[in-house]
């Protein structure tokens, strides 16, 4: 099963410019930049002249775009683009975003990146009263609501339309006079604004893709507001007053690219922190090399080594130029695919007590996969040490972890994880490191993150999953929360 072998996914990433003569090619590297996010479908919308334009297809952005006659026919000023993971609604074109929408006095295209807690009570009520939806994305339902506001503005319509959606979200739309950009209540997923050095503003959810294309850092769109570019510049407006910033714990430690800042804080100089302070709670060891797993994971393991002494290592390379592994048509073939993604360096390991550092443990079959690997190449023992919490309660926010049986934490104590994985020892940061090593300062709970898939608590609710999520529960996580 492609289950077994996959790894954490985070739905998407929203791109937008205004006002470059370029956009739609700088759209591109700006996805270019925020492939992390998603590889499965990818598309832009242009505008040139009043017209809205798009092409969109399922691959990455450069499989969508190797004609090039598809993005030169892509003209305007104006663009906005994503790259798609799918959380929510299945792996098909008809769910590959930018949407356009060609209404009888209204042309407005819609990306989003996220997932919407209430999206299926919502679709239903909507369909109730006739909407027809043309894909199985939740994104889809925005769209529903803002035609069938009774507002005077479309900006009204838009903000009144926000407040009815619920969960982790940003979204970037446009139309031929305006751009928009907002965030979720909670701040869940972030948003940035930069400008270029002809003045054009640009949207996109991390730094390093506004860095990419040499614009500079303006603002992050905060809780609950709504960015507006046009003719006039930039204007900032709420949506909603009822805000609690909860920035999701996973954005710094699996998602963000490295070179990119949330919330003011660097996305490296964070991992690396959390290592060092795994090296201080976890027990000690007289090993011989620290080792990362590529790629999300070597910041926090140059931090481990730093802080034990131990000396880091490149014990394991990731193969960046392997395919999809989950397409292949036998188990036999993915199994094959999935090894040539991550070699161990024998050279480095072999004879050794290797400390191998990695992010998270989900499933716990990539850690058993890798510590066999590790076994295999000669490491004497393999002492794993995970630079987050266990995850031990699902996601609902846009993360394609919603039931609890995926996650071994909430089905084993940690030595039983430890002799599932096969490992020497193993060791967790604790939430308490995890909140201090981001660093963020805001006066509130967990000092402004989102920490649900470690605690299970959800700031912005759960509505349709909670009956289920409820109904699913471990013993494991029942005790958690009991304080046990």
């Amino acid at each position: 099963m492609f289950a077994e072998t996959k790894s954490l996914n985070e739905e998407c990433g929203v791109f937008g410019i205004w006002g470059d003569p370029s956009a739609s090619q700088l759209t591109y590297f700006g996805l270019h930049s925020l492939q992390h996010r998603g590889q499965e479908g990818a598309g832009i919308v242009s505008c040139d002249k009043g017209k809205l334009m798009v092409h969109r297809n399922l691959g990455l952005i450069s499989e969508v775009f190797k004609n090039l006659d598809d993005l030169k026919r892509l003209s305007g000023d104006r663009a906005i683009g994503h790259v798609r993971y799918s959380t929510s609604g299945q792996n098909s074109i008809e769910n590959v975003q930018p949407f356009l929408y060609h209404f009888y006095d209204l042309d407005i295209a819609i990306c989003h990146n996220g997932n919407l807690v209430n999206a299926k009570s919502l679709r239903r009520n909507l369909e109730e009263d006739g909407a027809i939806f043309h894909s199985t994305s939740d994104t889809e339902v925005l769209i529903h609501l803002i035609r069938r506001s009774q507002k005077g503005t479309l900006i009204d319509k838009i903000k009144e339309s926000l407040n009815l959606v619920k969960g982790g979200f940003t979204y970037v739309l446009m139309t031929e006079e305006k751009m928009f950009g907002a965030v979720d209540a909670n701040s869940l997923r972030p948003l940035v604004i930069g400008k270029m050095p002809n003045g054009a503003y640009v949207m996109a959810s991390e730094t390093c893709a506004i860095d990419t294309i040499g614009a500079e850092f303006v603002r992050n769109i905060n809780a609950g507001e709504l960015a507006i570019i046009d003719v006039d510049g930039l204007t900032i407006e709420k949506y909603t007053e009822d805000t609690t910033i909860s920035i999701a714990a996973m954005e710094y430690i699996y998602f963000a690219r490295p070179d990119s800042n949330i919330a003011g804080v660097n996305v490296h100089t964070a991992r690396k922190t959390m290592g060092k302070r795994l090296a201080i709670e976890s027990p000690m060891i007289n090993a011989d090399i620290v080792i990362g797993v590529p790629n999300s994971s070597l910041s926090a393991a140059s931090g481990f080594a730093e802080e034990s002494g131990i000396p880091y290592e490149m014990g394991l390379i990731k193969n960046q130029y392997v395919g999809r592994t989950f397409i292949q048509p036998t188990q036999e073939l993915r199994e094959l695919g999935a090894k040539m993604k991550l070699s161990a360096v024998k050279g480095v390991v072999q004879g050794k007590i290797v400390v191998m550092v990695d992010d998270s443990i989900v499933r716990g079959t990539t850690s058993s996969r890798i510590v066999t690997l590790l076994k295999e190449a000669g490491a004497k023992e393999v002492h794993v040490r995970i630079a987050s919490p266990p995850l031990m309660y699902p996601s609902f926010y846009g993360i394609d972890i919603s039931k609890s049986a995926e996650l071994i934490a909430a089905r084993m104590t940690i030595p039983q994880i430890c002799e599932s994985i096969g490992a020497d020892s193993l060791s967790f940061l604790s939430q308490e490191g995890l909140i201090e090593s981001i660093g963020l300062k805001f006066d509130m709970p967990y000092s402004g993150l989102c920490m649900d898939s470690f605690n299970g608590d959800y700031p912005a609710g759960l509505y349709d999953y909670e009956e289920d999520y409820l109904n699913n529960m471990t013993e494991i996580q029942k005790e958690n929360l009991r304080g046990g």
